[in-house]
């Protein structure tokens, strides 16, 4: 894993990216908020609590510690699972097997389907 700095946002991005082709955000173009989509994520984790990292002889390189929970077969037979719930449509065995493969999974909460 590479140390990338601090985060920028999309709308420090968006902004920067306006000044570089000459416009003024905001007043030559709109940045408009459409907020966040069904399941969007609105930050990315690359790494649980769990796991973490070991350096290495370059300060801004490190390497992730994986640990997994099942050997290679038992988590084929749970990924199984996990596809024989999806084909059935089975809402909560999915959720269970995601909780039981990725302790960290919680379902984001069901939303109205007009907004």
């Amino acid at each position: 894993m590479l140390d990338m700095g601090e985060p920028v946002t999309i709308l420090e991005l968006a902004r920067d990216l306006s000044r570089s082709h000459g416009l003024e955000p905001d007043q030559d173009i709109p940045i408009v908020f459409t907020g966040a989509r069904p399941g969007e994520k609105l930050s990315e984790e690359l790494l649980t609590a769990e796991e973490g990292t070991d350096s290495t002889t370059h300060e801004k390189v490190f390497v992730a510690r994986l640990g997994s929970r099942w050997q290679v077969d038992e988590l084929d037979r749970r990924l199984e699972r996990l596809r024989h719930a999806s084909e059935r449509g089975d809402r909560e065995e999915i959720v269970a097997l995601l909780r039981e493969l990725v302790p960290s999974y919680g379902p984001y909460p069901e939303r109205d389907s007009h907004s």
